[in-house]
C-alpha cells in the first residue's frame, strides 16, 4: 500500500562547485501523527544509512538523482523514495502507516548485529506466552526448570550450560538481571519480573563482540527492551490444568500530549504437574511514566516489585522410577522450595545536543531477596537428616551508565563515521549470603558458608563504527575494574578479605555488504565472566577475570523480500576459572575449554497471513586439558534446533505451532551418562472478535516424555547401602491445556 509523503519545499542555497547533496526531514506515524523514533533511513544506491532521532529527524549524505532512499520500522509499511531535483537539498516528512511486522519491513544494511532485527520479526509474529519464553526466542538458546517454576532458568547456549546465567549477560531496560556472587550460583540471573506482554523487542548477540558489553558476555547478551506507552488497556485471564491460573492487566492511568503512564501487573497461580502440589504463586507488578518531547529528550522512569513462593519436587533418580518407587512426577523429597522478591526502581533519558550527538543515561536500584531449599543427594551425607540444604541472602544493586555518541559529517561523502563513549558502574551490597544443611525447612542443622559481599564493576568502552563504500569496521575496547570484599561471618574473630583486578577487552568487527541484502561479517573480541567473590579470596585475587576470546564469520542473506537466511561458522576459548559451586560452598578448577561450531537459521513469509522460522544450531565442545574420551563439557549440548509456523490474521484466526529439539549429549566427563534429547511440540490458537480474543495454549502438543533438566549426581537412597551415580532428572510437563480470554479497550 502507498504512503502519503509530503514533499515541504524549503531548498538551500547551492554553489555550483559543490556536487555532494543531501536529504533531511522528519517522519512521523500515520496513526497519531507524531514523529517515530528508530526509523531507518537506507539509501539503496550508495549503502549509506542512518535512523531517526526522538523528533523524527534524518539526515542522510550524499544524495544524488536517482537515488533510492527506503525508509523501514517493524510494525510499519515500507516506503520508497526515488530522488529527482525537487528532492535535492530539500527536507521531506514521511507519514508512515501501521501494519502487521513482517520480513519485508527487515532490511540487510551494514550493522554490526542486524540479526536481532530479524528475530524481532518471530517476536513481533508470536509473542511470548510467559516469561519462560523470552529467551527461547534467542535461536540456539534452550533452558530447562527444575525447581518448581520459581527458581532462574537453567541456560544452555554455544555449547556451554550457562547454569543460571554464568556466561550470557542479560539486561531489561538497561538494569542488570545477572547476580553476581549470588547464593546459588555465579550470574544467577531470574527473569521472572519481567511481565512478558509488556516487552517491546530483543536486542541480542552471541560472542563477546559489542564494547557495551561487560561481565557475563562470554557466548553472548540479551538486551530486553519494555514497552515505553501501551495503545490500549488490556485485562487478560488464563486458566487450565493443574489448577492453573494466569491474570494480567496493563492500564493506562495518563495520556498527554507529551508524557504517558501505565501500569501492569500479573499473578500466577498453579500446583504444577507433580503429585505433591507445587502451591507456586507469583505477583509482578510495574508502573512506567514517559516523557517526551518530540524535539531532542526523551524519559523513562519505571517501578516494579516481583514476588514468588512455591513448593517443589527437585529432580529425581531414574533408579527409583525404574523401580517403581515413584512415578516420573513423584518426589524422593518433597520439601523442596523456596521464595524470592525483587522491588526495582530505574530511569533512562536520552537527550540530543543536535542532529549528530546524543547522550543516553540510565541508572537503576534494585532490592533483593532470595531463599531457596533443595535436596540433590537425598541420603548420601546425612542418612538420618537427610542432605537438605538452605541457600539465603538480601541485596541491594546500584548502578548508572552513560553513553555518548556521535557522528562526524565527513567532507568525502561515501564515507560515514561515528564514536560512541561510555562510563558506568555497578555496586552490590550483598548481606547474610549463606549456605547451610536444614532439616524439614525449619531447624538449622550446620552453616557451611556464611558472610557478607561487596562487589564493585567500574566500567568504560569506546568503540568506532566507520563505513566506507560497502565496508563496515567496528574496533572497540573496554576496561572494567573490580573490587571484591567478602567478610566471613563464620571466623570466630573479624575476618575480611580483599581484591581488586583491571582488565581490557578489545574488540573488532568487519562487515562487508555486497548488496542491500546481502551482509558478510567477520567478528572477533575478547570477553569474560567474573569469578564469585568467595573464589576471589579464596585464590588470593588469582584468575579473577577469566578470559573467553571468540570468533565469528558468517553471512545474512535476503534473496527475496519474504526470504531471509542466515548462517555462521564460529569458535570460542575459555580461560582456567574456579567456579563456586554453590550447592556445596566449594570451589572447583575447571580448565580451559574450546568451543566451535555452526549456526543456521531459515525465516520465510510464506503469505501475508503465514510466517516459518526455524533454526539448527550445531556445537563441539571440549575440554583441552584431559585426554580425549574424557575431555566431554557436562550438559553440553552438540545439535539444536527449534522453528515453527505462525498464522496472523487469518479473517478472525491466529496462532501458531512451534517445536524445539535437543540431542542426546554427555552428562559426564566421558560419556558414560547420558542426558536424553527430546523433541517437544506446543501449539497456540486464537479467535478475534472485535476488542475480544479466545485463545487456546497446549504445551507438549502430543504428550511425549521428555526430561527438562539432567544432571549426572551420585546419590544414596534410604534403603540403599551406598551411593550410585545416574542420571537425576525433571521431568517435563505432559500435554498440557489453557483456555485464555484477553479483552483490549
Amino acid at each position: 500500500m502507498l504512503k502519503k509523503i509530503i514533499i515541504l519545499l524549503g531548498f538551500t542555497l547551492s554553489m555550483g562547485f559543490i556536487n555532494a547533496h543531501e536529504l533531511n526531514g522528519t517522519v512521523i506515524s500515520e496513526d497519531n501523527e507524531k514523529p517515530l523514533q528508530g526509523v531507518g533511513v537506507y539509501n539503496k544506491t550508495t549503502g549509506s544509512y542512518t535512523y531517526t532521532n526522538v523528533s523524527g529527524y534524518f539526515e542522510i549524505d550524499d544524495i544524488s538523482v536517482g537515488d533510492v532512499i527506503y525508509f523501514y520500522q517493524l510494525g510499519y509499511e515500507n516506503y520508497e523514495l526515488t530522488i529527482d531535483e525537487s528532492h535535492l537539498d530539500s527536507t521531506v516528512q514521511v507519514i508512515m502507516k501501521i501494519s502487521s511486522a513482517s520480513l519485508e519491513q527487515v532490511l540487510i544494511v551494514s550493522k554490526v548485529n542486524v540479526l536481532s532485527n530479524i528475530v524481532n520479526v518471530d517476536l513481533k509474529t508470536s509473542p511470548v506466552k510467559s516469561s519462560q519464553e523470552i529467551l527461547r526466542k534467542i535461536p540456539g538458546l534452550f533452558i530447562g526448570q527444575h525447581a518448581g517454576g520459581g527458581k532462574a532458568e537453567q541456560i544452555f547456549l554455544r555449547g556451554f550450560d550457562i547454569d543460571h546465567g554464568t556466561d550470557i549477560a542479560i539486561d531489561v531496560d538497561g538494569m542488570p538481571v545477572n547476580m553476581v556472587s549470588h547464593a546459588h550460583g555465579q550470574g544467577y540471573a531470574d527473569m521472572h519480573f519481567i511481565i512478558p506482554e509488556t516487552i517491546e523487542n530483543l536486542d541480542f548477540g552471541k560472542g563477546s563482540y559489542y564494547a557495551d558489553k561487560g561481565n557475563f558476555n562470554t557466548a553472548g547478551y540479551v538486551d530486553i527492551k519494555t514497552k515505553t506507552k501501551i495503545d490500549k488497556n488490556l485485562i487478560s485471564v488464563e486458566a487450565g490444568q493443574f489448577n492453573t491460573v494466569r491474570a494480567l492487566s496493563m492500564l493506562k492511568i495518563w495520556d498527554g500530549k507529551n508524557s504517558n503512564a501505565y501500569v501492569a501487573s500479573e499473578m500466577n497461580l498453579t500446583d504444577g504437574v507433580f503429585e505433591s502440589p507445587q502451591n507456586f504463586n507469583r505477583l509482578n507488578v510495574m508502573a512506567r511514566y514517559n516523557y517526551n518531547n518530540y524535539k531532542d529528550q526523551e524519559f523513562n522512569l519505571s517501578l516494579s516489585h516481583f514476588q514468588s513462593k512455591w513448593d517443589a519436587s527437585g529432580q529425581i533418580p531414574q533408579r527409583a522410577v525404574d523401580q517403581g518407587l515413584i512415578s516420573r512426577f513423584g518426589a524422593i523429597d518433597d520439601t523442596e522450595g523456596g521464595n524470592t522478591s525483587r522491588t526495582n526502581i530505574w530511569m533512562n533519558h536520552i537527550k540530543h545536543f543536535d542532529e549528530h550527538s546524543s547522550l543516553t543515561s540510565s541508572a537503576y536500584v534494585s532490592n533483593y531477596d532470595f531463599e531457596l531449599f533443595s535436596n540433590f543427594t537425598f541420603f548420601l551425607d546425612d542418612p538420618v537428616n537427610a542432605d537438605q540444604i538452605r541457600q539465603y541472602e538480601e541485596r541491594t544493586i546500584i548502578g548508572a551508565k552513560s553513553i555518548y555518541e556521535k557522528s562526524l559529517h565527513l567532507e568525502d561523502h561515501d564515507k560515514q563515521l561515528k564514536y560512541r563513549v561510555g562510563v558506568g558502574f555497578r555496586y552490590d551490597d550483598v548481606n547474610d549470603n549463606q549456605l547451610s544443611r536444614t532439616k524439614n525447612r525449619k531447624e538449622l542443622l550446620e552453616r557451611l558458608a556464611y558472610g557478607n559481599v561487596d562487589e564493585i564493576n567500574a566500567f568504560s568502552f569506546a568503540d568506532l563504527t566507520y563505513k566506507v563504500k560497502n565496508w563496515t569496521i567496528n574496533p572497540g575496547v573496554r576496561l572494567d575494574y573490580f573490587t571484591y570484599d567478602y567478610e566471613d561471618l563464620l571466623s570466630t574473630t573479624y575476618d575480611s578479605k580483599s581484591e581488586n583486578k583491571t582488565l581490557l577487552s578489545p574488540k573488532l568487527n568487519f562487515i562487508y555488504a555486497a548488496s542491500p541484502n546481502t551482509q558478510f561479517f567477520l567478528k572477533t573480541g575478547l570477553g569474560f565472566h567474573s569469578n564469585d567473590t568467595r573464589v576471589v579470596v579464596a585464590n588470593s585475587g588469582e584468575q579473577i577475570l577469566p578470559t573467553a576470546f571468540s570468533t565469528d564469520l558468517g553471512t545474512v542473506l535476503k534473496p527475496t523480500d519474504k526470504l531471509v537466511i542466515n548462517a555462521a561458522l564460529w569458535s570460542l576459548f575459555l580461560e582456567q576459572e574456579f567456579v563456586y559451586v554453590g550447592d556445596a560452598a566449594i570451589v572447583e578448577p575447571s580448565g580451559k575449554t574450546s568451543r566451535y561450531g555452526i549456526d543456521f537459521g531459515l525465516r520465510y513469509q510464506i503469505a501475508d497471513w503465514l510466517y516459518f522460522n526455524s533454526d539448527i544450531n550445531y556445537t563441539v565442545a571440549r575440554s583441552t586439558e584431559e585426554p580425549e574420551g574424557q575431555d566431554y563439557i557436562p550438559l553440553a549440548p552438540d545439535l539444536t534446533s527449534a522453528g515453527g509456523f505462525t498464522v496472523n490474521n487469518l479473517g478472525n484466526f491466529s496462532g501458531g505451532i512451534s517445536y524445539r529439539y535437543i540431542k542426546d549429549r554427555p552428562a559426564n566427563e566421558d560419556n558414560s551418562i547420558v542426558a536424553e534429547g527430546y523433541f517437544v511440540t506446543d501449539l497456540n490458537l486464537n479467535y478475534n472478535h472485535n476488542n475480544w480474543t479466545f485463545g487456546l495454549i497446549v504445551e507438549n502438543l502430543f504428550d511425549v516424555d521428555w526430561n527438562e533438566t539432567q544432571f549426572a549426581t551420585e546419590s544414596r537412597l534410604f534403603n540403599e547401602a551406598s551411593s550410585v551415580e545416574e542420571i537425576h532428572f525433571t521431568p517435563g510437563v505432559p500435554f498440557f491445556l489453557r483456555g485464555k480470554i484477553s479483552v483490549r479497550f
